[in-house]
């Protein structure tokens, strides 16, 4: 009898771990990394643009490095592509977080807005956020900018 209660008892503890367990799918999010040179170092290309996909023939590449250089290929606001450098900074704000903002080499100015950069992920993506607007862009991390783009965007350059 005192064989049938143990029984009972741990088939009991066994159910309960069970339902228990296994009553809610855990959702795992991954912890956005901070935003310094050393995590936005590598190559991002533009994924979406306030949610949206964006049309074939448009697209920014920036690859940046951990000294606060950058380099971008575009094709967004004009007919060809285009190879622009210059540097970037991050700073901390204590309201709206992390803001990238940058300037052109060549003494071609600012970049035209600042950007609050939210949901660095480890796994390749991050949001950026007009900081004075309400465009979102949407950046993952890519192996390299394709061979096509560099060589467009460096012959329309030398054409200049």
């Amino acid at each position: 009898m005192m064989k049938k209660k143990i029984v009972n008892i741990l088939m009991l503890l066994v159910i309960s771990l069970m339902t228990f367990s296994c009553s809610k799918d855990e959702v795992v999010t991954e912890q956005p990394l901070e935003v310094n040179p050393i995590t936005m170092q590598g190559t991002w290309k533009l994924a979406e643009l306030n949610g949206e996909q964006l049309p074939e023939d448009f697209y920014i590449y920036v690859v940046f490095d951990r000294k606060g250089n950058f380099e971008m290929y575009q094709k967004h606001d004009s007919m060809y592509p285009r190879y622009i450098t210059g540097t970037y900074s991050i700073e901390k704000d204590a309201h709206y977080g992390y803001i990238l903002s940058g300037e052109y080499d060549y003494e071609n100015g600012d970049w035209n807005n600042k950007y609050v950069v939210t949901d660095l992920l480890e796994s390749g993506s991050m949001i950026w956020t007009v900081k004075d607007g309400d465009e979102v862009s949407k950046y993952v991390r890519v192996d390299e900018v394709p061979e096509e783009i560099i060589k467009a965007a460096k012959v329309d350059e030398d054409e200049e």
